[in-house]
């Protein structure tokens, strides 16, 4: 592609994708957004720890190639355009990206500059880690059990967007049909009767294919890094056949492509009852896995037993403790699971959930930790590798250009492209300096309120300091 606005580096290589593996060359020409507000101070101070990891690591045989491009306000006031095409080619072009925090525009078509560029370039995982640094600020007593991974769907639920103002003529559309062909349904709106005009209508799709291509990513980046657990985040008990249907299809493309690296929290209980009482009949073990079972109907007495059966067939892979060493998939409800992450964290290891899920999760984890000033964030496809990773906070203007606020999310979120490119070395030693850094208490002011005897450092002062402790 061509460019008018974005200078491509000399010297730079593009990072390919061949039969689904990620070709990095050792001078990658990477994009970036400084961001607006904070954004030039942050940027600024993350690419110097960037830059001396990778330096220091590979003794200048690998460098990244920074390629600027805009977006957010800053590109509106030289450009006109709140993202420019060329910005949306480059991403495309180059594969892989990162970027500060971006100004939502109000009222000008876009919703948001960060889900326009997530569905341009159908970047389906949002990927948040959540990990504890030794020092950090925390209303919890014990945030150093919280380690977790989430893979929240970044396209479907209600991120889609899907969403009608109430009397508006799309609300009204819909809301008649509703009235007309689902009479059964539309009783179930609340006031639809009488004030139809005055409610609101949105529409959250989950789809088949669109949970499935998550699930994957979870389950192999589960194995790649050697986690514990996934587990699946839903509220399929209210609605059956959104969220139900994506707990349900995740299972299936576990146990469907990999039954030998697998084992579901329910086959695990039935293959432990088989371990502790050789000879429980498969009628017992029904039993002791759904305490409700002389309750049930005898249909559903049948199909307990024939997953009991189902599960006595993984014997030959998974019997005589082998079980234990494979990944776990479970499931939890939404709501519990916002309650267990707060009182059982250590039972949560890599997560699979829709887009509000996510949402709340990733945020409520985030505060455990240090709250979302050091939450990074990536957006990938898994498929085509399109990545970008990107400042998971706002812009705060009012912080602007002062030198003084936490880089810490910019730079975990270039840890993370760093390991996504397989340079694992210099992740590796980015999160050794952070967490070296933080617990000698030297940090910006966001964290020096909060802690005793800890010394304030401007935004770039931080990055120094983690830089000489690389």
């Amino acid at each position: 592609m061509t460019y008018k606005l974005v200078q491509v580096p000399a010297g730079g290589e593009k990072i390919r994708i061949e039969h689904g593996k990620l070709i990095v060359p050792d001078n990658p020409i990477i994009p970036f957004i400084r961001g607006d507000g904070t954004g030039p101070d942050i940027w600024a101070a993350s690419v110097r720890v960037f830059d001396a990891a990778v330096e220091r690591c590979y003794g200048g045989r690998r460098k990244i190639h920074w390629m600027e491009v805009y977006a957010g306000e800053s590109a509106f006031r030289q450009f006109g355009d709140w993202l420019p095409q060329e910005t949306v080619n480059a991403f495309q072009e180059f594969l892989v990206g990162i970027k500060g925090p971006l100004t939502t525009p109000v009222g000008k078509g876009i919703r948001s500059l960060n889900v326009a560029l997530r569905q341009l370039l159908d970047l389906y995982v949002c990927l948040r880690p959540v990990k504890y640094f030794n020092g950090v600020p925390s209303p919890v007593k014990h945030p150093e059990k919280v380690d977790m991974v989430i893979f929240r769907e970044n396209t479907e639920d209600i991120y889609a967007g899907i969403d009608f103002e109430a009397g508006g003529p799309k609300a009204m559309k819909l809301l008649n049909f509703l009235k007309t062909e689902m009479p059964e349904e539309f009783k179930k709106i609340r006031f639809g009767a009488e004030a139809m005009d005055q409610v609101g209508v949105g529409i959250k799709p989950i789809s088949k294919p669109g949970t499935e291509r998550l699930m994957r990513a979870a389950i192999e980046y589960a194995l790649r890094f050697n986690r514990r657990s996934v587990t699946i985040v839903h509220k399929g008990n209210i609605m059956k056949y959104t969220s139900g249907s994506f707990r349900d299809w995740g299972y299936a493309v576990a146990k469907r492509e990999y039954r030998d690296q697998i084992v579901t929290q329910r086959e695990s209980w039935i293959l432990d009852n088989v371990e502790r009482k050789p000879g429980i009949s498969v009628e017992d073990n029904a039993r002791a896995i759904d305490p409700g079972y002389d309750m049930m109907t005898e249909g559903q007495q049948a199909e307990i037993r024939a997953e009991v059966e189902a599960a006595l067939a993984l014997l030959p892979t998974h019997g005589d403790g082998k079980w234990k060493k494979k990944l776990l998939i479970k499931d939890s409800i939404a709501d519990i699971t916002l309650q267990q992450v707060l009182t059982r964290p250590e039972e949560f290891d890599v997560i699979a959930t829709p887009n509000l899920n996510g949402d709340y999760l990733s945020d409520a984890l985030a505060a455990q930790v240090g709250g979302i000033g050091i939450a990074p964030g990536g957006n990938i496809n898994y498929v085509t590798g399109h990545a970008i990773f990107e400042a998971t906070h706002g812009t705060a203007p009012k912080y602007a250009n002062l030198d003084k606020v936490n880089p810490g999310s910019v730079i975990l979120s270039g840890e993370m492209m760093l390991r996504y490119l397989g340079w694992v070395e210099a992740a590796d030693a980015i999160i050794a300096a952070l967490d070296k850094t933080i617990g000698q208490r030297i940090v910006t002011y966001d964290f020096a309120r909060l802690m005793d005897g800890a010394k304030e450092v401007k935004c770039s002062e931080f990055a120094t300091a983690v830089i000489g402790n690389l």
